[in-house]
């Protein structure tokens, strides 16, 4: 009962914190400047001129990539004694995707994103009226802070956001390809602890940085991480990012994870990334998992966020594990899958499932669900059980 209790949380938290964790999403464009300004002191005149991204309270540069944005990068990064900000934008994945860096939406406009704040950055993918916003901004801002000459942060922003830079210089590149954006962040999974926490968490804000390029490169190099070699935790936080921004192709590669992964634990989380995919396919996987897997804690899992999709396919794996599955603990979650069901739904088949089943750990599962119903149907139910 507990179990299903934290499943219910982690639906709103991680779902949204995964997102969270990661997305400050978008764009902004700088162009050519003639060097450093001093810091809030660019005029409005010259920034319009060039096109530049609204940063204030910085010394801001602009400089071409050279060779390759990986040389450049060196470069710069080899200097950075004291801390300071390097930027770029590259084309973003399409998607219903759009955030200000701070979450502070103002008649459709974004905030200010103060990069020196700590937690700074977080999704948000509704204007403040309550509609989503369909269409997101169509460049990604990519943002590394740099200190001791290494990367300390990668952070995404916003087009709608103005960036306060926190009174430090920060340099913006132009010519930046796609494909070295990826492969430069790549370097940083693969030298990161994904589940670090403290100021040198870049793992997860690398990850959401390039799940956003609209670029193959980003579908390969996720498909990377999640290869059964690699560490488990990558491997759950790169299906959620295949399933939340990565389409079709993605789709495949949760396809395959929820086929071959010899973890359960990240095969669970594979549901959990099929369903938050758009795609038609992820509902058919998810029933597959909740029907074949071999692992009662995955079917379990399966049909928990299959309940979160409802619809007739999802109604009928519900029911159909209720009779069918042979680990009463799947059927218990499979009752449980009932009640997150819309009442119109849920609660006629709890009220079935409490008559009717022949498991007395199930029926008694489907009338605690009831009563944490507040349906009057449920009350009328338990009314007539207990006058008979």
């Amino acid at each position: 009962m507990r179990e299903e209790r934290i499943g219910w949380a982690l639906r709103k938290v991680l779902g949204f914190s995964m997102i969270v964790t990661g997305i400050s999403i978008a764009a902004v464009q700088l162009a050519k400047g003639d060097g450093p300004a001093p810091a809030g002191q660019a005029s409005a005149a010259t920034m319009q001129a060039a096109e530049a991204p609204r940063i204030e309270n910085a010394k801001l540069e602009t400089r071409a990539v050279g060779a390759s944005l990986n040389a450049t990068f060196r470069e710069l990064s080899g200097k950075a004694e004291t801390p300071e900000w390097i930027g770029y934008a590259v084309e973003e994945v399409a998607g219903e995707h759009s955030a200000c860096c701070d979450n502070n939406w103002n008649n459709g406009n974004c905030g200010t994103c103060r990069l020196e704040k700590e937690n700074g950055g977080s999704i948000s993918t509704s204007h403040a009226d309550g509609s989503v916003k369909l269409e997101g901004a169509r460049q990604l801002v990519v943002l590394y802070r740099l200190e001791a000459k290494q990367v300390v942060k990668i952070r995404v922003a916003s087009e709608d956001c103005e960036l306060d830079a926190g009174g430090l210089p920060f340099v913006w590149l132009t010519g930046v390809k796609a494909p070295e954006s990826v492969a430069l962040l790549a370097t940083y999974v693969r030298s990161s602890d994904i589940e670090e926490h403290g100021e040198r968490k870049i793992g997860n804000g690398t990850l959401t940085a390039i799940a956003l390029h609209a670029d193959a490169s980003a579908d390969r190099a996720l498909e990377s991480f999640a290869a059964p070699e690699q560490r488990e935790a990558l491997r759950r936080q790169a299906a959620f990012w295949m399933g939340a921004a990565r389409g079709k192709t993605g789709l495949t590669a949760l396809q395959r994870m929820a086929k071959t992964d010899p973890s359960s634990d990240v095969r669970a989380h594979v549901a959990f990334a099929l369903s938050v995919s758009h795609e038609g396919g992820a509902l058919d996987e998810i029933i597959r998992m909740a029907h074949d897997d071999t692992s009662s804690h995955v079917r379990g899992q399966a049909l928990f966020w299959l309940a979160q999709k409802a619809g007739k396919k999802a109604v009928g794996t519900i029911t159909g594990a209720i009779e069918n599955d042979p680990d009463t603990e799947v059927k218990k979650k499979a009752v449980f899958a009932l009640s997150q069901l819309p009442k119109d739904e849920g609660v006629p088949k709890l009220i079935e499932v409490a008559q009717t089943n022949r498991n007395p750990a199930v029926r008694k599962q489907a009338m605690f669900w009831l009563g944490q119903s507040n349906d009057p149907r449920a009350l009328q139910f338990f009314e007539k059980v207990l006058t008979q």
